[in-house]
């Protein structure tokens, strides 16, 4: 009888420690299926790695990616805070404006006025002719800049504003250097103005109107 009861034990303990490892493995596969985010702060380049897509002041790239669930499931990229509609700019975009225009002794309404125009504020943009990033630098113009990710929004935002203003130094006009921005600085030298391309046009146009609406402080009123 005795006997029986220690088989008996014995069976129930290893039922409890089969359940436990069972439980601890579904936890740690779990875990391992997470997506796993590189996160760094522009300002003091602290990186921290975390399974959550935003951390307050922090740059979230998605670094281990949860594989799929079955053969038809679709996996998302990196993820960037954007808003199609200017008057949801994103909170951390706000401090990269103000200090990038002041550094190269820009207008940060202006900058945000081409952000707007270009990519609607989306940093993952990327247009048919393959502009890429909150300021839809071309990959030669990223090249000239020393844009190594045009899809970081603060980097491609430092590449904008620099080859701005270039533009602005070279032309002394903001309409001529807008337009060298849409079409490039050697269609304005080549019609000595704003080329007469309806896209050109409409762009000085749109970046001007937003530029108004910005600097007015419209914005999220």
């Amino acid at each position: 009888m005795r006997k029986r009861e220690i088989l008996l034990l014995s069976a129930i303990n290893s039922k409890f420690f089969l359940l436990k490892l069972l439980i601890f493995f579904h936890f740690l596969f779990s875990y391992a299926q997470a997506h796993i985010y590189r996160c760094e702060n522009p300002e003091t380049g602290e990186v921290r790695y975390t399974n959550q897509e935003k951390l307050d002041a922090y740059y979230c790239q998605l670094y281990i990616r949860e594989k799929p669930k079955n053969l038809n499931s679709k996996s998302s990229g990196p993820k960037f805070p954007y808003s199609p509609n200017y008057t949801k700019l994103p909170v951390e975009y706000e401090t990269w404006f103000e200090k990038v225009a002041q550094a190269f002794s820009l207008d940060p309404a202006l900058l945000k006025a081409i952000a707007k125009v270009e990519s609607s504020f989306n940093p993952r943009a990327v247009s048919p002719k393959g502009a890429m990033g909150i300021m839809q630098l071309m990959p030669q113009t990223a090249r000239l800049v020393g844009v190594e990710d045009p899809y970081h929004p603060l980097e491609n935002l430092k590449g904008g504003a620099k080859y701005l203003r270039m533009l602005i130094d070279e032309f002394q006009d903001l309409s001529l250097a807008l337009a060298a921005y849409n079409a490039g600085p050697e269609k304005v030298k080549l019609y000595r103005g704003i080329p007469p391309y309806p896209e050109t046009q409409s762009y000085v146009k749109n970046v001007l109107y937003y530029y108004s609406i910005f600097k007015n402080k419209t914005l999220n009123n």
